[in-house]
């Protein structure tokens, strides 16, 4: 014995229901799911740049690249300030010998013995 359809009920259901039954019910359902403008802008300007419109308006393959895009931002940049971070101890590590270095070249430029003016 074949199993039926778990959508059997409800097909015979629609066909037994007249075309302003099927218009109500098509409007009823339109009614509970459509998408508010309003709301698709507010989650735009709190949301934006993590995708929140795109996902409440089912782009979900575009809302996801927002996503990436959005964590990918922020590591390049955390990895950015730790970069920068190692940099400036570096610097001050080795400002002494810099400061050193460059008044010896200005003691030097201005006795003449390497000028380079």
């Amino acid at each position: 014995m074949r199993a039926s359809s778990p959508y059997a009920n409800i097909t015979t259901w629609r066909r037994g229901m007249s075309m302003d039954q099927r218009d109500v019910r098509s409007q009823l359902y339109f009614e509970a799911n459509k998408k508010s403008q309003g709301a698709a802008y507010l989650l735009w300007f709190f949301l934006g740049a993590f995708g929140g419109h795109r996902f409440y308006l089912g782009k979900s393959g575009s809302a996801v690249g927002q996503l990436l895009l959005w964590i990918g931002g922020w590591l390049t940049l955390g990895i950015a300030w730790v970069i920068l971070g190692i940099w400036w101890i570096i610097d001050a590590i080795l400002i002494p010998d810099m400061v050193r270095t460059e008044n010896m070249q200005l003691a030097d430029k201005v006795l003449g013995e390497n000028p380079r003016f």
